[in-house]
């Protein structure tokens, strides 16, 4: 079957972008449990033993957000509370940032039309969007895209599927909402390395966006224009399942990271960027602003090298690793939100990725 949908085109190297959805409002939701990286790696030390020191010392994070009080975790019981757990807590973050994204971008929650929500640390059946949707007001019809499993890459992953959605019905107003609980996934029996990296590194917290497509009526003059959201690409690699991911068994999620996390991107995310690009007619020197999930510094490092980026390319993610840790789908809706609290230049262009599970690539053009 042919298909026939014609969506409008876009001059890349034009300031109008017509037909393409816009960011209307960002926000994150942080616990009110803050803590600094010495006080978890005292907390849990007795947990991961010696070799978790080091790990903290060398993680780029010096202060994070967590589901419970510190004093918690090395006495959870097991996965049944640990999920518990991540149900209230998701739900409450969810609220708070759904509802601050729509106060940022003038939109009541009855205006919107579709929600799509992504998650990898905890499991809820209704999902996080519909029980955060009977708190706000969303229409009995709001359309749900629950997605679960992507892990890091999520939070691009998201927003292209928004973006999706929105070329399709240009007249409606769609949300993500990222939650990541990662600090309730600790098991105190794994004392692996990936499991001691990552109770180092990953953090706690919520985000979400609220996209506008491109037949929407602004509420007013005044109201908000972010970055139009361009194109997007995704890439799957193929025999990589083991990079990343997660054990599930019943003590939990246990954590599965290689040592290849890095080099995936020291060895494809510059073709793939310049691939991408090269589709709308761009080179990485057309691009002034990069918008990087903080995978850990290492992470960060091989995105730097593989792209050839300044390092102050990357200063918003080196921030919210060290300010919040990694926290998986949400951080790189972190490094977009600080990316829009000071907007580059209008007719300037962006580029949005992250990679995760699969082993995946996600790309998203932004446009300003």
């Amino acid at each position: 079957m042919t298909d026939t949908t014609h969506y409008p085109s876009i001059d890349y190297h034009s300031a109008q972008w017509t037909g393409a959805p816009r960011i209307g409002g960002t926000a994150v939701a942080l616990t009110s449990h803050r803590y600094d990286q010495d006080e978890v790696a005292s907390t849990l030390a007795s947990v991961g033993g010696p070799e978790f020191m080091r790990f903290a010392q060398s993680s780029g994070v010096q202060t994070r957000s967590l589901a419970l009080p510190l004093s918690r975790y090395p006495v959870l019981s097991g996965f049944t509370e640990a999920n518990d757990t991540y149900i209230r807590v998701a739900v409450d973050l969810g609220e708070r940032a759904v509802r601050s994204a729509l106060e940022a971008a003038h939109v009541a929650p009855h205006e919107v039309d579709a929600i799509v929500m992504v998650s990898s640390t905890g499991v809820a059946v209704p999902t996080v969007d519909a029980r955060v949707a009977s708190r706000i007001g969303l229409r009995p019809d709001v359309k749900r895209i629950p997605l679960f499993g992507l892990g890091c890459v999520a939070g691009a992953a998201g927003m292209a599927r928004v973006h999706d959605y929105l070329r399709g019905f240009p007249s409606d107003v769609a949300v993500l909402l990222s939650v990541e609980l990662c600090s309730l996934t600790l098991q105190r029996d794994d004392t692996s390395i990936p499991a001691l990296i990552g109770a180092c590194l990953f953090g706690d917290g919520a985000a979400a966006v609220v996209v506008t497509g491109a037949d929407r009526v602004p509420a007013s003059p005044t109201s908000p224009r972010g970055p139009a959201v361009l194109a997007t690409r995704s890439r799957l690699f193929p025999d990589t399942i083991d990079v990343m991911g997660w054990n599930v068994s019943s003590a939990g999620f246990g954590l599965v990271m290689s040592r290849d996390v890095p080099h995936m991107a020291d060895n494809y995310l510059r073709d793939e960027v310049d691939r991408f690009l090269g589709d709308h007619g761009l080179t990485v020197g057309d691009i002034s602003t990069w918008i990087c999930h903080p995978g850990g510094p290492k992470v960060i490092d091989a995105i730097d090298r593989a792209i050839a980026l300044p390092p102050e390319a990357n200063a918003h993610s080196r921030n919210s690793l060290r300010e919040n840790g990694n926290f998986s789908s949400a951080s790189v809706l972190d490094v977009l939100d600080r990316t829009l609290a000071t907007p580059p230049e209008p007719g300037s262009l962006g580029v949005l990725l992250a990679m995760g599970p699969g082993f995946s690539f996600e790309l998203i053009l932004l446009g300003w």
